[in-house]
């Protein structure tokens, strides 16, 4: 049985393993949500997650959902929308807006969002340092779907994405996860499992067995050169 632990000034977590007793893993309550501090949770595998009049939560799932990129799952109707090419893929050019519309959008399975303000300021501080992401989908001119996330090492910690159009953050997803296979990246974490992250290939893995990868990945060469690296858009050939 875990206990949940008070977070102070100091960036120090408590070992994972006293996480509630529970799926969701939640692990301790508090601090901020300052880079460094961020940081600190996203290498051990820790990330915050609460609602508006609540104190800051910060959780560490077991079982926890992973996507390796070379075991991407591409079904008959996502192959089409691919060979459809339909958006301009680009990278790191509207991340406030991203996180905006992911902080707005309705989903049928949440009551409101956990996506504040303050959660707001803080990744997109994350982005400043060159450490959050966002993957976005253009058509005409227009932001209509993207996603974005956390990379350190060769793991991205995907956080949420947003449509405007069927397909947008669909098609966003894919071509990161081709992406990112290229630069060998070793670990998507997804966090908690969906149905339709489990329809690209993600699947659960014990919270031993994602911190032994997390760790091995996490401090490895950093291909983090997302602006350089990224073939920016992508849109003269379809996804292949």
């Amino acid at each position: 049985m875990g206990e949940l632990a008070w977070l102070d000034e100091t960036l120090n977590f408590p070992e994972t393993s006293l996480a509630l007793d529970d799926p969701d893993g939640l692990l301790a309550v508090g601090g901020d949500l300052s880079v460094p501090r961020l940081l600190e949770a996203y290498r051990r595998g820790i990330f915050p997650w609460y609602s508006e009049n609540q104190p800051i939560l910060w959780w560490s799932p077991s079982p926890r959902t992973i996507l390796r990129p070379e075991n991407l799952h591409l079904g008959r109707s996502n192959k089409k929308l691919l060979r459809q090419n339909p958006f301009t893929i680009r990278v790191d050019t509207a991340f406030h807006q991203v996180i905006t519309h992911c902080s707005s959008i309705n989903r049928p399975d949440q009551d409101g969002t956990w996506i504040m303000d303050e959660t707001i300021e803080a990744y997109t501080a994350l982005y400043a340092a060159g450490y959050a992401h966002s993957i976005e989908a253009w058509r005409d001119g227009n932001l209509v779907g993207g996603l974005y996330g956390v990379s350190l090492g060769k793991v991205f910690f995907g956080e949420s994405m947003f449509s405007l159009e069927s397909g947008a953050s669909k098609v966003a997803f894919m071509h990161l996860v081709k992406t990112l296979k290229e630069w060998e990246y070793q670990l998507i974490d997804c966090q908690i499992h969906t149905d339709y992250l489990a329809s690209f290939g993600a699947v659960e893995i014990s919270r031993d067995t994602f911190e032994l990868a997390l760790r091995e990945a996490v401090h490895q060469e950093d291909v983090n050169q997302w602006a350089k690296n990224w073939p920016d858009p992508i849109r003269a050939q379809p996804y292949k």
